[in-house]
């Protein structure tokens, strides 16, 4: 079941670098990256409000639920575990 994250989406929609929204989140680039390749295991509530605040938006706007034969066909992986 896994949860993809749309940040480059929401990035490219604000015309905002990563570089921009990690200091204007208030966490490092390499976090950041770390969770737009969706390699995060989990991230602080906190730090997603602070996300969607700077994005103007809202968490479903940047974190997404995938059933794993979704994410197979469209991402074409197996390691959805």
């Amino acid at each position: 079941m896994p949860i993809v994250v749309n940040l480059d989406i929401m990035l490219a929609r604000r015309k905002m670098s990563l570089t921009e929204l990690s200091e204007r989140v208030g966490i490092t680039i390499a976090n950041m990256s770390i969770l737009k390749s969706g390699k995060a295991k989990a991230i602080r509530f906190s730090t997603l409000e602070e996300i969607c605040r700077v994005l103007q938006c809202q968490p479903g706007d940047i974190l997404e639920y995938m059933d794993d034969d979704a994410y197979r066909q469209l991402f074409n992986r197996d390691d959805c575990s």
